[in-house]
């Protein structure tokens, strides 16, 4: 909206001030409301599950929402970005509701909602944009036929609202992760000069999930919850996709994908076709490296935000 009256120069100043805007409206926006959150009851089969029982839980609907005000006070925005802010709003409202229910949501009953979601996204993006898919360290495209590219899409993003999900476990692991993740993605696009004003939106959802850091980091005073994880990992689902450059999902969120999916093969692969893997591998790996390794919370938040940002590395190196 703002940028609609401000040329030239201005824009950085704005651009600026919707950053500062962000964080700031989330970090006051969390301390006035967080009281307000329904609370948590801890998880029994999580290591040191108990230890959130008792916090304020769905802080997600916090950041989402001051994300979602900042975008349209301060980016510039079209169709199809505002169809993404409402999905995106949409994933963290079904993620809400799971966080405030006084019993959690069946898995089919989420994985349904996430499959819609997942639909829409992929159709939305197609209606604006070709199905040609980049291979970013080849320097190759590929034109996909418009049924595979929507199936294809559908499956990235149903797979990163769950893996982003899965991962939040430990406090900080998977907002410090997404930032890694959506920054690796930001500084691709600046490579490839891929569009500016999504770009922007990479950065505001950066700022609000810093703000929401603020108190989660280790002693967390509230967690994110579904609302968070859900709608974070379908936003990074989107900004891979507006790269051009789907696969490059694998190693700008290989933690996520490891920590995360893991879990989600093996039960799979269990309950579909009664195949035992990993048996002595706890899921997610967050509670293995914790419970066998022995790593504490912060080590454990420490070394995969390590492991993520040297891939990063790896990845802008390859993109350059």
């Amino acid at each position: 909206m703002l940028h609609l009256i401000v040329s030239g120069e201005g824009t950085s100043l704005l651009a600026l001030g919707g950053i500062l805007f962000a964080f700031v409206a989330t970090v006051l926006a969390t301390a006035k409301l967080g009281q307000y959150l329904p609370k948590d009851v801890g998880r029994d089969f999580a290591h040191d599950g108990k230890l959130s029982a008792g916090k304020p839980r769905g802080a997600g609907i916090i950041f989402v929402l001051a994300f979602v005000t900042a975008a349209f006070l301060f980016a510039g925005l079209d169709v199809e970005i505002i169809i993404y802010l409402l999905l995106t709003v949409v994933c963290m409202i079904t993620g809400y509701l799971d966080d405030a229910a006084k019993s959690p949501w069946g898995e089919f009953r989420k994985g349904f909602l996430d499959l819609c979601v997942a639909i829409l996204t992929a159709l939305t993006f197609l209606k604006f944009n070709s199905g040609r898919i980049e291979l970013a360290f080849l320097h190759m495209g590929i034109d996909i036929p418009r049924g595979l590219f929507i199936v294809l899409a559908v499956i990235l993003v149903w797979v990163s609202v769950n893996v982003t999900n899965c991962s939040d476990g430990v406090d900080g692991l998977s907002g410090t992760l997404a930032i890694i993740s959506l920054m690796t993605i930001y500084l691709v696009d600046r490579t490839l000069n891929t569009g500016r004003n999504f770009s922007f939106l990479i950065l505001l959802f950066a700022a609000c999930i810093l703000g929401y850091l603020w108190y989660n980091a280790t002693p967390s005073r509230l967690l994110m919850g579904d609302a968070g994880s859900r709608a974070m990992g379908l936003f990074i689902s989107i900004a891979v996709l507006k790269t051009g450059r789907p696969l490059l999902y694998i190693p700008v969120a290989l933690v996520l994908i490891l920590d995360g999916g893991l879990g989600l093969i093996k039960l799979s692969l269990l309950r579909v076709f009664r195949i035992r893997i990993l048996k002595n591998v706890r899921t997610p790996l967050h509670d293995h490296v914790r419970k066998i390794w022995g790593w504490s919370n912060t080590q454990t938040v420490f070394r995969f935000a390590i492991i993520q940002i040297l891939l990063a590395v790896a990845v802008i190196y390859g993109i350059g």
